[in-house]
Formats: C-alpha cells, sequence, structure tokens
C-alpha cells in the first residue's frame, strides 16, 4: 500500500505477514481439491497460488507429449471445475493479506498459470539506457519500448537467480528482525 510521507515522497507502509497463506489456503480449500500444501509467490501486489493436482496414471508407452497433455488436461479441468469457488477464495485472501490473488495449477511436470497481474511499473531512463531498449525494438527483439524493458528484466531474473534469491532472503532476514524489534 502506498503513502505520502512527510517530505511528500512515495513510500509503501507495512502489509499483512503472508508467512501462514499456504497453510490457510491448504486449510479453506474444499477437501480432495489438491494433492498437497500450495505453493504461494508473493509480492507486494499479488499472491500467486500454485495448487499441486495428483499426477495421473500414465500408461507405460506413454510419449512425453501424451503426458503433458494428460497433465494439460487434469489442469483445465480443475481451472473449469473450481472457478467459482477460487473466485470466493481470493475475496478473502485480498481482504485478509491486502494483495490480489492469482491462480494455477501443477501436475506432475506441467505448471499452468491461470490468471496473473500485469501492472505499470513507471521509470526515468537516461539516453544511454533509452539506446539499449531502442536497440532491441529496431532489431526486432522487442515491439516497443515496454517489451524492450520487460525482456531485459527476464534476462536478468534468468542469469541472477542465485543472486536475487540470496537478496530475498536477507530481506526476508530484515524483516524477520524488525517484526521481532520494539513496538513503535
Amino acid at each position: 500500500m502506498a503513502a505520502i510521507d512527510d517530505t511528500g515522497s512515495w513510500h509503501y507502509g507495512p502489509l499483512p505477514s503472508t508467512d501462514d497463506a499456504p497453510a490457510w489456503i491448504y486449510g479453506i480449500v474444499p477437501d480432495g481439491w489438491i494433492a498437497g500444501m500450495p505453493e504461494v509467490t508473493v509480492d507486494r501486489d499479488e499472491m500467486i497460488i500454485i495448487c499441486p493436482l495428483p499426477t495421473p496414471d500414465h500408461p507405460a508407452d506413454a510419449t512425453e507429449s501424451d503426458r503433458a497433455a494428460t497433465e494439460e488436461g487434469r489442469i483445465s479441468r480443475f481451472r473449469e471445475a473450481t472457478r467459482d469457488m477460487r473466485v470466493q477464495i481470493a475475496q478473502q485472501l485480498q481482504y485478509r493479506y491486502h494483495r490480489q490473488a492469482s491462480w494455477g495449477a501443477r501436475c506432475g511436470s506441467t505448471t499452468m498459470v491461470f490468471t496473473h497481474q500485469s501492472l505499470p511499473v513507471t521509470t526515468r531512463l537516461r539516453q544511454p539506457e533509452r539506446l539499449v531498449l531502442d536497440t532491441l525494438v529496431g532489431s526486432g527483439v522487442a515491439a516497443s519500448r515496454q517489451d524492450a524493458l520487460a525482456w531485459c528484466v527476464r534476462l536478468v531474473e534468468q542469469h541472477a537467480e542465485d543472486w536475487l534469491k540470496e537478496l530475498r532472503e536477507a530481506m526476508l532476514s530484515v524483516d524477520d528482525l524488525r517484526r521481532r524489534g520494539p513496538s513503535v
């Protein structure tokens, strides 16, 4: 949740902890819906909930294509059969955690995200940075500066995964220290 502080600058206020979200979701979904604890990925705006589904028994002679199609079919059936209840649960999640809830499922080695937020992010770039984006657009790698910036973010995500993981873990440690500190 964004707010303006005394200096007129934007900052984010505290959001409710989501540490218990997987367990809360596991508890609220009807029995038999999912095959275990959901995987929940959270940022300031959104929670993406990946529901594990039972893996189907594949025939011994099933090809990888057959396996993928079967798993996609299971996920599609889950998506349609649970839609109304997922909407109701998402409303409760938004109230409880102050974030939008998006859903997906994993079946075997297939993962599909049904819905997710696509949020605008505004930034100021100097000419050398804009030239990078324009090169990506001019070469056909991206259709627009927005697409080029998203492409750059995905590239950093792929190549800096270990560093980003370490940074996120450090941020969790800081959050834990804040929670244990004196209240103001």
